[in-house]
Parts: structure tokens; C-alpha cells; sequence
């Protein structure tokens, strides 16, 4: 077994041992290997171990680590966790499965305009930056319910919500406040946790719908930058 298989599978360990606790479905976790910045070897080791889901963060990296692999293995899925570009929109559309990070009008439009040209309707998550920190991408939750509309307006397939919380703050505040704005609105899933806080993200469940665990350092170890 090597290193990745041991990280995952202690990963895993967790996800049910917290999920048991709460009463969480089993079927309501998913965890996504998050692969940005780590070697090629370490990834190529994630997928042999059967593992299918991955986040990447920026689009050009993501076309040279799993471009040709989505070809080899039509079952991946890979989802866009970080911020999008307008002017990549066409290749993230083309790439990705799922795209964690909407959050403003014009990407709303250059999504909408290069789902409807490629034929594809990508499930999306809307970005809420719960902190309100003016370096963090994500809409402000007033600015929310007008962002939503306007998606629906335009066709997308809006599946729920993300958010990565202040660093310097508890965690537990920024993913209940995410998942009262989903309920609000009838969204079932959410996009929370990482390595240092996916137990707490657990909890904060929809019955009926799916969390969505971002871990990387946890899986790949320290990030090569």
C-alpha cells in the first residue's frame, strides 16, 4: 500500500467516524482529492488507488495534469475549486465536471454563453464569501439572492453552495450561515471542509443533499510550490 492509499483510506476512516456520529447518510459525503500543486507522481499514484474525484484550482495546470488522463479514464471527475477568469471559461467548460466558483455577472455570461456553445449544462456551485474579506473571491451574502437569479435567468444548473472561511476564524459560523442561505434558497449541496476542518463541515449536512470535502495536504502531503 503505498503512501496516497494510506492517507486516503485514513481519510475516509474519519469521514465515517464523523458521519456515524451526526446520523449523515453515507451516500451525503464526498470527498474531493484536491491536487493542485502537488507532483505528477503522487497523482498518478491517487489514481491508481480507484479514486475518481479531484479538484484542481487553475485551468491550465488542471489541461496538463488530467487532460490526457480523462482520456485514458472516462469515469474522473474533476471539479474547478478555484477562482475562474472569464477568458477561461472555454477551457473550463471543456475540462471540468463541476464548477465550485461562480461568483460574479460577467462569469455568470461567459459560463452561460460557453455551456450553451458545447452543448454541456456543468452542475456549479455559487461561491459565498462568508467573511466578507475583500481579497477572498466569492459574492457577499446580500449580494447573494440577485447573483441567484440571475443564474437561473441565464440557464445555469446551480447545484449549491461554497465557501472557504476566514483562516484566523471557527469555521462551524461561515458553513452554518452558507448552509442557511442554501435551505433558503432550496439548495441541497455544499461545498466546505478542508484538510484542517472537513469533521466540522459534516455535520452541516442537508438531509437530502451532498457535502463535498475539499482535501489536499491531508492526502498529498505539503503542496510543491
Amino acid at each position: 500500500m503505498n503512501e496516497i492509499q494510506k492517507n486516503l483510506e485514513s481519510v475516509r476512516a474519519k469521514i465515517t467516524k464523523t458521519r456515524e456520529a451526526w446520523g449523515v447518510d453515507e451516500n451525503s459525503v464526498e470527498l474531493i482529492a484536491v491536487s493542485k500543486k502537488q507532483p505528477d507522481e503522487k497523482i498518478h499514484e491517487a489514481v491508481l488507488t480507484g479514486h475518481k474525484i479531484y479538484g484542481e484550482n487553475r485551468v491550465q495546470e488542471a489541461f496538463e495534469r488530467w487532460g490526457y488522463r480523462k482520456e485514458k479514464h472516462s469515469d474522473l471527475e474533476l471539479h474547478l475549486i478555484g477562482p475562474l477568469q472569464t477568458n477561461k471559461a472555454k477551457e473550463a467548460v471543456e475540462l471540468f465536471d463541476v464548477i465550485h466558483t461562480v461568483d460574479r455577472p460577467k462569469l455568470v455570461k461567459a459560463l452561460a454563453k460557453e455551456m450553451s456553445l458545447q452543448n454541456k449544462n456543468l452542475p456549479c456551485f455559487i461561491q459565498v464569501n462568508t467573511g466578507e474579506e475583500d481579497q477572498k473571491s466569492g459574492v457577499l451574502p446580500d449580494a447573494f439572492e440577485a447573483l441567484y437569479i440571475m443564474c437561473q435567468d441565464a440557464g445555469l444548473n446551480i447545484m449549491g453552495l461554497m465557501c472557504i472561511p476566514p483562516i484566523d476564524e471557527p469555521p462551524a459560523h461561515h458553513f452554518a450561515l452558507l448552509r442557511k442561505i442554501a435551505e433558503t434558497h432550496g439548495l441541497k449541496n455544499l461545498s466546505i471542509g478542508m484538510s484542517g476542518d472537513f469533521e466540522k463541515a459534516i455535520p452541516l449536512t442537508i438531509e437530502g443533499g451532498k457535502t463535498y470535502i475539499r482535501v489536499g495536504t491531508s492526502i498529498f502531503g505539503a503542496r510543491d510550490y
